[in-house]
């Protein structure tokens, strides 16, 4: 879309797994026009769970749609000197080089900026030592598995890939502040971002280590109570679960109004000593809140306790897996802006999102189609790098890229 809010600006994006290509969507769906380069037959996780029945990656999809999908034998000579000159191929813009993986030689900041002065290199590694680690062996050094569940069984690892989704949208806004750095100034720049620095940042800007350096803080897990004030999940009478959190006054009021439990609770609490006026007293009381509680969701169906929490200032919701979100929340269908049906040729027809966020000039960019391994590599390598069809057919031979 020439409307789009990074229409002009082309990405070269080299990648595998979650942070630097979830980097590249979130580019792409402001517009931005990003070329992911795979070696041939796809990098490591082009394979990856879940797949369709035919066995297409449906991850790897929906990571790179509205991406350009070229496909060289990057191990090659041939296959590299190619890469760079896609990098460092003329335009209006910075040349810009998105990449989690490893690269040197042709590939490194130092060649390739010999080149291209200006280049934008954005670069994920592991740890700041340049060595590997991945969402996993980042997340159980950050403290956070040991506060997650019930604390019974040892430390539980996550199951959404934090630290990646955090990073992608990091490499993205660092591709966004150096290029608006190369605007004012002209310049290019390497700029580095380590996973594990992502999710220890995190840690001490929630204050979990000022906590634990100050306090002497060894937070224990906590189950599914909200920590620091007061929130829980409870069974209803049809089998499912609900979360409920009361972090204000107001919201409190509301939900002991909306339980009927507005003047029995808190003479309950008063009588084992405890106060339920604070944020720090409902979490210091959370046990004994939860079991007053417990009986009422038990007595009722999900239905039953939408029908009872209709006051605004009650914070509630279902739990819903991912069927029952398709099924049951209008956040997750078409009457949502953000997302549309979509055929995907070769994956299937399904909701597909584009990007959160609402700009007021200009309309959301389509969600964006997922590319074939290597859909792009001909008309790419003729449009940007001039190569005709005899060029072309060299190069299949040479087995640098794949057949038409």
């Amino acid at each position: 879309m020439p409307n789009a809010p990074l229409s002009g600006l082309r990405i070269i994006e080299f990648s595998a797994f979650v942070a630097a290509p979830s980097a590249g969507l979130a580019l792409a769906q402001l517009g931005a026009e990003v070329i992911r380069v795979d070696p041939r037959g796809g990098n490591i996780d082009i394979h990856r769970a879940p797949r369709n029945a035919e066995g297409r990656s449906l991850y790897w999809a929906n990571l790179n749609r509205g991406k350009r999908s070229v496909e060289l034998d990057v191990r090659s000579a041939e296959g590299r000197k190619l890469m760079q000159r896609l990098i460092c191929a003329p335009g209006d813009g910075p040349a810009v080089f998105l990449t989690n993986l490893a690269v040197d030689g042709e590939l490194s900041y130092a060649a390739l900026s010999m080149i291209r002065p200006d280049l934008i290199m954005v670069q994920l590694s592991g740890s700041p030592d340049g060595s590997n680690a991945v969402d996993y062996t980042v997340n159980c050094a950050a403290g956070f598995p040991g506060i997650t569940g019930s604390g019974r069984d040892g430390p539980v690892n996550h199951v959404l890939p934090a630290w990646d989704v955090t990073a992608g949208q990091m490499l993205a806004l660092a591709v966004l502040a150096a290029e608006r750095h190369w605007r004012l100034t002209g310049q290019g720049q390497h700029v580095k971002l380590a996973l594990s620095d992502v999710a220890m940042a995190t840690a001490a800007t929630l204050g979990y280590l000022a906590d634990a350096a100050l306090n002497g803080t060894r937070r224990r897990a906590d189950g599914n109570f909200l920590y620091g004030a007061y929130g829980d999940s409870f069974a209803t009478a049809d089998g499912r679960h609900a979360m409920v959190v009361a972090i204000t006054d107001r919201q409190w009021a509301a939900l002991l109004r909306a339980t009927g439990l507005q003047e029995s609770l808190p003479q309950a609490a008063a009588a084992l000593g405890h106060r339920l006026d604070s944020e720090d007293g409902r979490y210091a009381a959370r046990e004994l809140i939860s079991t007053a509680l417990r009986p009422w969701f038990a007595q009722r169906t999900l239905a039953e306790v939408a029908a009872a929490f209709t006051d605004r200032a009650l914070l509630w919701g279902p739990y819903r897996d991912f069927a029952q979100m398709l099924a049951e929340d209008p956040r997750v269908s078409e009457a949502n802006p953000m997302f549309r049906r979509v055929a995907h040729p070769g994956v299937g027809e399904f909701l597909t999102a584009t990007t959160p966020l609402d700009f007021g000039a200009t309309p959301r960019v389509p969600p964006g189609i997922a590319p074939r391994l290597g859909e792009h590599t001909r008309s790419t390598l003729r449009q940007m790098l001039g190569l005709d069809d005899e060029a072309l057919q060299a190069l299949q031979r040479a087995g640098t890229i794949q057949a038409a």
